[in-house]
């Protein structure tokens, strides 16, 4: 990414940086600022337009918006805040590098540097998403190697009876249910398919999970994570906060 120049001794941030800070996507962070500008807490911060070096070193546009003076820390703050709340430590001591930088003009050597941080940032992050196409690919060979059945066995569950289950048990949406089950890291595997008896399925065909690795898998999601309010909960790995209503017990 090409270095945001300071613009009348203000140091200046953009919403790219605060997800890097935070460890979350860049439109993710976007939304949440827009949504945050539509509620009337914070003002619309300028868009500006920054290069960055993808794969095979080409540069490609992406537009960001940008913080900039006081109030635009203050904003920045606040979407940090509505982000990841134990972040919002390290986007001060962010603000303070930058703040320090904007009473003098960047070296050569200061540039060159970011420049060279910010490809190595880059790179690893290109990796870690090899790593997890790998391991989608890895679960989608191993799905089609997957025991189906007629119907299914009694130490097992559909995604639809998991869902009101951990509705009943936790409070979790279906959106959270899905996530744990599908994407989370320590998500449980597959126990197998059942053909879909309906005649209107047309043989199609549904995944069901073990009960007792579904109530493994939940009872670590939940424990995991840290209530926020009475009724609203973070996970390290899950985008935003989500209901809980119910702390899984030891």
């Amino acid at each position: 990414m090409t270095i945001t120049p300071f613009k009348g001794g203000d140091a200046v941030m953009s919403s790219q940086e605060i997800a890097d800070l935070v460890g979350k996507r860049h439109d993710n962070v976007k939304r949440t600022i827009e949504a945050l500008v539509e509620q009337r807490v914070i003002a619309r911060p300028q868009i500006e337009d920054v290069q960055e070096v993808g794969g095979n070193n080409r540069t490609y546009t992406t537009e960001v918006y940008v913080f900039t003076g006081e109030k635009g820390k203050r904003d920045s703050l606040v979407v940090v805040a509505q982000l990841s709340p134990e972040f919002t430590g390290a986007l001060v001591d962010r603000w303070q590098a930058l703040e320090e930088h904007a009473v003098r003009s960047m070296t050569q050597a200061e540039i060159t540097a970011a420049n060279a941080n910010h490809l190595v940032a880059m790179e690893r992050q290109q990796r870690e998403q090899q790593v997890a196409l790998e391991r989608i690919e890895r679960r989608v060979e191993d799905l089609s190697q997957t025991t189906v059945w007629d119907h299914c066995p009694q130490n097992c569950q559909s995604l639809t009876r998991i869902k009101e289950t951990m509705l009943a048990r936790h409070g979790l949406s279906g959106a959270v249910v899905d996530y744990v089950l599908k994407v989370w890291p320590n998500q449980p595997n597959p126990a197998g398919m059942v053909r879909n008896g309906h005649e209107e399925a047309l043989g199609s065909q549904y995944l069901v999970w073990s009960k007792s690795h579904v109530t493994a898998a939940f009872h670590r999601f939940v424990s995991e994570s840290t209530m926020v309010t009475a009724t609203q909960a973070t996970h390290p790995y899950f985008e935003g906060r989500f209901r809980l209503v119910q702390k899984a017990k030891s």
